[in-house]
């Protein structure tokens, strides 16, 4: 398999810088198919041996029992004859990341610790409603833009997800919900929002790939609407990613004014809000049937006055912005530099804001009790890795 020669952020005082960074082979040499693009599976039969016509056919086949019958063993596929199925083994191998901990919140949110092929841990979380399940999917091991509210960004970033490994993550999901064979109707797993562990814009290509996979009729077939990514604000990328993705928009604003943007989201010292809110307003897509929706978490004296929400809604106004707001109340963990605002403040916050004609939902906090709230994703991570160094 040939290198990825994909950028690689590396964390610098504010932005990461990139450089190149080979994809980590498997240690048993086997070329590893989930992620691959259809094209890029005949691709590696055919580097393999097999003749392009059986390339083209194989790849068919093993592409629709790996995403629409969840397979993860060559055996399994009774369209492919025994001897070859062997073969297939011996060379390519169709896995998920390794389970190190699942665990089920009171309210019913899961959430679980997740192993690379090389060792690192990441997270991911699935929430479940009446209505829908969302799955919050991590982008990176760890995190470069260091948000003052957010624990994941107390972590130094270890390195880019790969395409499998984000691929890996729904199918996981599809695994512990028993929702194989893949079907477009009656799932648990309607979403997929981009909040996890990491900045997705940071890891672009690898994301893109991933999400084309998962967006594929004859894949695991999400619709576009149905997914959204979530930056901080990373605006050189925002275009690229409505043009070359088309998924929702989501933005991490957390404030009105640049002094304390600057301090609790840092990214905002390289791209003020002024800069962000005209990407936001120049996002390929964006209507009033696909609002932008900005982020914005709720802390105590610091961002949640009248003036910062009426500050708000002149903002969105003025950039003519399809928007709606969530408000997320503050996921405290240990060490954290901020509080929760208050309940009555939060309600003050939303009502000015929908009195203006925006939505302003705030969100119910889920999954605090394992720390798989937004803004937690680190805290399993952390013990389980300071545990085996112990060991």
């Amino acid at each position: 398999m040939s290198a990825d020669t994909s950028l690689m952020p590396i964390p610098g005082p504010i932005d990461p810088v990139p450089v190149p960074r080979r994809l980590t082979l498997r240690a048993d040499g086997r070329v590893e198919l989930v992620g691959l693009s259809k094209d890029q599976i005949r691709h590696e039969l055919e580097a393999a041996g097999l003749e392009p016509k059986q390339a083209k056919l194989r790849a068919k086949q093993v592409w629709h029992w790996t995403y629409n019958r969840g397979a993860i063993d060559f055996a399994q596929m009774s369209d492919i004859a025994k001897p070859q199925r062997g073969w297939f083994a011996e060379r390519f191998v169709i896995s998920r990341p390794d389970v190190v901990e699942a665990q089920v919140s009171s309210d019913g949110t899961r959430k679980w610790l997740l192993k690379t092929h090389d060792g690192h841990d990441f997270e991911m979380v699935f929430i479940p409603d009446a209505d829908r399940g969302t799955l919050c999917v991590s982008s990176q091991v760890g995190c470069t833009l260091n948000c003052r509210f957010c624990h994941t960004g107390t972590m130094q970033l270890v390195r880019n997800l790969e395409p499998a490994e984000i691929v890996g993550q729904v199918m996981l999901a599809r695994d512990a919900l028993g929702e194989w064979p893949s079907q477009p109707e009656g799932r648990m797993l309607t979403n997929i929002v981009m909040m996890g562990m990491g900045e997705p814009l940071y890891n672009f290509d690898n994301v893109r790939d991933a999400l084309k996979i998962v967006m594929d009729g004859d894949g695991l077939g999400l619709s576009r609407r149905r997914i959204t990514l979530s930056t901080s604000g990373v605006v050189p990328m925002m275009a690229r990613a409505g043009e070359e993705i088309g998924v929702n928009l989501a933005v991490s604003l957390h404030a009105v004014t640049k002094e304390i943007r600057d301090e609790i989201v840092p990214l905002n010292r390289k791209y003020g809000i002024e800069q962000l809110l005209e990407a936001c307003a120049a996002y390929p897509g964006a209507n009033n049937a696909r609002r932008i929706t900005f982020e914005y978490v709720m802390l105590k004296g610091k961002n949640d006055s009248d003036e910062h929400a009426r500050e708000l809604v002149r903002l969105i106004r003025k950039y003519r912005l399809p928007a709606k707001v969530n408000l997320i109340p503050f996921n405290p963990w240990a060490g954290a530099p901020y509080e929760c605002s208050d309940e009555e403040r939060i309600r003050a916050f939303s009502n000015i804001i929908f009195e203006a004609g925006i939505s302003a939902p705030i969100r119910t906090p889920r999954g605090r009790d394992i720390d798989a709230a937004c803004g937690q994703l680190k805290t399993a991570a952390e013990r389980k890795r300071r545990t085996r160094q112990a060991a």
